[in-house]
């Protein structure tokens, strides 16, 4: 199992339903920025980095494999955000 760690935690207090943005590492090799912790109408949920394109829809830049390294990206952001309360 590859070792992901949160390289940086940026919350939100205000109103609205964007939480927090995290960045993740995965080893000590690479860094993918941009996860949003987003709070939906069952609870908070993390959303892979995407960007909006030129047609106005918005298209993933990083996406989970496989739902373990899904669940895995998950739960250390999730641990990362109840630490820092």
């Amino acid at each position: 199992m590859l070792d992901f760690s949160v390289k940086r935690l940026h919350r939100f207090d205000k109103e609205g339903s964007l939480k927090a943005i995290a960045d993740i590492a995965i080893g000590e090799e690479f860094l993918v920025k941009g996860f949003c912790v987003v709070e939906g109408k069952n609870g908070l949920f993390i959303s892979e980095p995407r960007r909006p394109g030129n047609d106005g829809k918005w298209y993933g830049m990083a996406c989970s494999l496989t739902d373990e390294v899904k669940k895995e990206i998950e739960r250390v952001i999730m641990e990362a955000l109840e630490s820092e309360k």
